[in-house]
């Protein structure tokens, strides 16, 4: 039972929410039609409560069973979560729903997790055969802007103390029908860096009456990679990318200043704290020995996501049931992206899977790249997935 029949059976109207939200994309905060388009559809399907503005532009939804126990308890309650945030890139697919907004586009398929997770709820407001209560969280920024870190931090799980929480992403290259996960540290932590070096400004034909901030910033690019390579345990994952560089005006001056940016990911909190530390001391030696000076900014941005091994055990079982053995894998490799779900766990237990989101064309292209798409084919599979768990963990009494 790949595929629950009821779902299969609107398939064809979550194709065309998803591509709805495709065709409107907003990024971090900024979600106001997104939001609204997920309310209306929340009200259409009879779902028992909607809170707004969680987050600014978040949404939280809540379902009840129509069920007792085994026991003739109440059941228990559990938290499902979709990102829908876009991301400011521009597309080039050329899809007829493509991006009407110009330099945004979904690029990592949030418009598909929205679209599952409303469809998993219209199925579960219509059958109600469980015990307890599904709290929906539609969830704003996951890009960059830590919309999770922020839905915690304002009472979330104090309004809708959950048992567990868990979330979905698409996973490109792996087939539709199939699903995998791992136990433990799943995602990297994310911080961000801004160095700004401040040198003397002055004539490209007399450097020495300068200090070039440009020759400066390529030693300390280059020293940043001897974090990695140099300092840090090989059996530690590390990654130092600087992502952008800024500075000078034209071709016969240098230039006063330059900044460097990038980003730092980690599976170990131990790892960013001797990685900031480093850094901070790689920037400031390099600098005195020029006579520059820097500042440097280090951002926090997400922890790592560590998934409980409990309910990965729980998640497993479901999706063998669902697509069978040889379609789950359990063992997938840890990836150095990061996501804000990792606040989520941190504030609640839960783990978080993948779905296959295909090959190819039809769903092979990385995400965050302008000629991704996500692909509808894997509508019915992530929604089935979702209502399938609510079943299994929230029995009702035969």
């Amino acid at each position: 039972m790949p595929i629950i029949n009821r779902i299969a059976e609107f398939h064809d109207e979550m194709t065309e929410w998803r591509r709805e939200l495709h065709a409107h994309p907003e990024t971090a905060f900024e979600e106001v039609w997104t939001s609204d388009f997920i309310a209306k559809r929340l009200e259409e399907i009879g779902v028992d409560s909607i809170e707004r503005g969680l987050a600014k532009t978040g949404i939280v939804a809540t379902i009840k069973g129509n069920g007792k126990t085994a026991g003739g308890g109440e059941g228990g309650r559990i938290g499902i979560r979709a990102d829908f945030d876009a991301l400011d890139i521009t597309e080039t697919t050329g899809k007829p729903w493509a991006s009407t907004i110009p330099g945004k586009m979904h690029a990592c398929g949030h418009d598909g997790h929205t679209t599952i997770l409303l469809g998993a709820a219209r199925y579960l407001a219509e059958t109600r055969n469980f015990a307890g209560e599904v709290v929906l969280i539609f969830q704003p920024a996951e890009e960059n802007e830590a919309g999770g870190r922020v839905m915690v931090e304002e009472g979330l799980f104090d309004k809708y103390p959950v048992d567990a929480v868990y979330g979905l992403h698409n996973r490109p290259g792996l087939p539709v029908g199939k699903m995998c996960m791992r136990p433990g540290p799943s995602m990297a932590g994310a911080d961000m860096f801004e160095i700004t070096i401040h040198g003397y400004g002055g004539h490209a034909a007399r450097p020495h009456k300068a200090v070039d901030p440009i020759v400066i910033q390529a030693q300390i690019v280059m020293g940043l990679q001897t974090i990695a390579s140099r300092t840090t345990d090989p059996l530690d994952s590390l990654v130092v990318s600087v992502t952008q560089v800024q500075g000078g005006d034209t071709y016969n001056v240098i230039p006063e200043k330059v900044i460097l940016r990038g980003t730092v990911r980690a599976f170990k909190p131990e790892v960013q704290d001797a990685t900031e530390a480093k850094m901070t001391k790689i920037c400031r030696s390099i600098a005195e020995a020029y006579d520059a000076r820097v500042d440097m900014r280090y951002d926090r941005r997400y922890p790592p996501l560590t998934n409980d091994a409990e309910h990965i055990d729980k998640c497993a079982e479901i999706a063998r049931e669902m697509f069978g053995e040889e379609n789950v894998d359990t063992e997938a490799v840890p990836v150095m992206g990061s996501e804000d779900f990792a606040y989520m766990l941190q504030a609640r237990p839960g783990c978080y899977v993948n779905l296959g989101n295909g090959l190819g064309e039809d769903g092979g292209v990385m995400v965050h790249n302008p000629g991704y798409d996500f692909n509808d084919a894997a509508l019915p599979y992530g929604a089935s997935f979702w209502a399938l768990l609510v079943e299994r963990l929230l029995p009702k009494a035969a």
